[in-house]
């Protein structure tokens, strides 16, 4: 999967959502950012954990929501963030994000809304993912 190239998929399984992360992780590199976007319970960190398990990411995976972030070992550290508490980048601490958008390192960004501008400006944005129900345990998974 190039994350270049727009693609839409429509999952119907939590593995089905891992499998289509493990497969964008296959496409990152050090320093690339993943922008993950999507209603509560769409799906997000689901999708992300795939990506981790194929990153070589051993821990457990789960929502950093209550600590802003999560750094995980593995041959190239993996970085978990969500935004979703977070109001507006421009008016938190200019290191809040040191820990986990760093070159040597692959971050998910989840809750990135309207925050892409600053993001940018700390890393590189290697792919979009959006994710959203639809219906039952079927996720729609559109990555750019």
């Amino acid at each position: 999967m190039s994350a270049r190239t727009p693609r839409r998929e429509r999952t119907r399984g939590p593995a089905e959502t891992e499998a289509l992360g493990a497969a964008l992780a296959g496409t990152l590199g050090p320093g690339d950012v993943v922008l993950v976007e999507g209603e509560l319970g769409a799906g997000k960190t689901t999708f992300v954990r795939g990506a981790c398990r194929a990153l070589g990411v051993t821990a457990t995976v789960t929502s950093p929501t209550f600590t802003i972030g999560q750094r995980y070992p593995a041959p190239v550290p993996v970085a978990h963030v969500d935004l979703y508490r977070v109001a507006s980048l421009r008016d938190e601490d200019p290191d809040l994000l040191a820990d986990y958008l760093r070159a040597d390192t692959i971050a998910f960004v989840e809750w990135p809304r309207g925050e892409e501008a600053e993001l940018a400006a700390l890393a590189r944005i290697a792919a979009r993912v959006r994710l959203a129900h639809g219906g039952g345990e079927e996720r729609i998974v559109e990555i750019s």
